[in-house]
């Protein structure tokens, strides 16, 4: 969502001038994309993953190289054969813009999967691939090393950034295709791969757990928070864009409100903007702040439907301020959470919710407006 003027952008990727800072991110990335390193990046949901992204492929795609960006989203890949589909469509659709090599390409170096081609009907250069469901391991290798026979058929190297990628965590026998994907794909000398995705627990454990085949696979980037001087600057030259005026001040509170996370910092931002005619204030603060609650209620209302009453307790003691001394017998009482299993129980639970994040002793609330509303609402 965004507005007429694009003064600020979320819940979408940004781009252009809509993207803030990030200038160390996009040195290392682009560095991992020329340099042939794979890179993993990990962090909350919408924290920016996705415009990192998408700034450093286009980047290095402009610069009209031999680097060339492909990017391929697996949200809806609910199995192999989806995946697969989807990956050999987009390898073949993004190295070229010449309907004939991409037929080509599919022939041969797809043969063994007999390729039906369809065509768009709103571009005469727009097609998809599909082959038949029941593959061996010699074509399922053929499609996860197309990217490195195209590279060596144009004389170039090729990024594969998938976005969404713990959506292969959930497939049947998932363990088993990763090792596939891993042995095939750490060969290829023209290929490197950046995976990315807005689960972050489930990455973590793809790639940080000795047990797991993509365990060390590459450059492991954690994103941090946007600093506030940063922001503070980004929001006030938004503000005087479009002949409007806020203080540092107040764009500092903007951010403090919402724990400098991005996305929220944009529509808290954007909210204010709104209500300000020349002069941004206290009252356009407080107005755009009931108006950010509001807006995202119906999301909030989703996290805690079908929740049990002993894992609102714990959210409540999270919003009050709790974070760790869950093994405290007074604490447990004062919010009944029966037992310290129990509280182990609700903390897996929440953290597979991507409610909650924990790290060691530390729980605490991954989404910050979230935490505001249940003071409000509990």
């Amino acid at each position: 969502m965004q507005n007429m003027d694009k003064s600020f952008i979320f819940g979408k990727a940004t781009y252009g001038d809509n993207f803030t800072d990030r200038e160390f991110e996009t040195v290392r990335l682009s560095g991992n994309f020329r340099s042939g390193v794979n890179t993993i990046i990990v962090s909350p949901r919408r924290w920016g993953k996705t415009s990192l992204v998408r700034k450093v492929s286009k980047i290095i795609n402009d610069e009209a190289g031999e680097v060339k960006v492909v990017s391929i989203d697996a949200f809806l890949c609910r199995t192999e054969i989806e995946f697969y589909r989807v990956f050999a469509n987009e390898v073949i659709r993004q190295t070229s813009t010449k309907l004939e090599e991409w037929l080509d390409y599919a022939k041969r170096f797809l043969a063994r999967l007999s390729p039906k081609f369809k065509m768009g009907t709103d571009s005469p250069v727009d097609f998809s691939i599909s082959f038949d469901v029941d593959t061996d391991w010699q074509s399922e290798y053929e499609i996860l090393n197309l990217p490195q026979k195209i590279a060596e058929e144009k004389n170039i190297t090729i990024v594969v950034c998938i976005d969404e990628f713990q959506q292969v965590a959930e497939f049947s026998d998932s363990k088993n295709f990763q090792k596939k994907m891993r042995s095939v794909w750490q060969l290829q000398d023209k290929v490197s791969y950046c995976l990315y995705g807005s689960k972050m627990h489930v990455l973590s454990g793809m790639f940080s757990k000795q047990s797991m085949p993509f365990y060390k696979f590459g450059d492991l980037m954690f994103l941090q928070k946007i600093s506030t001087q940063d922001w503070i600057t980004y929001i006030c030259s938004r503000f005087e864009k479009t002949g409007k005026h806020i203080t540092d001040q107040l764009a500092e509170k903007i951010c403090d409100s919402v724990d400098n996370h991005s996305s929220y910092v944009q529509q808290f931002a954007w909210l204010v903007w709104t209500k300000t005619i020349e002069i941004a204030g206290n009252e356009e603060f407080d107005e755009a702040y009931d108006d950010l609650l509001n807006q995202n209620g119906i999301l909030f209302y989703q996290y805690i439907d079908g929740l049990s009453s002993y894992q609102l307790n714990f959210l409540k003691a999270l919003a009050d301020g709790n974070e760790s001394g869950f093994t405290n017998s007074d604490l447990m009482k004062k919010y009944n959470l029966s037992s310290s299993a129990n509280v182990a129980r609700i903390k897996k639970a929440l953290e597979k919710k991507e409610i909650v994040d924990i790290s060691g002793q530390k729980v605490s609330l991954i989404d910050p407006v979230f935490k505001i509303w249940l003071q409000r609402e509990l």
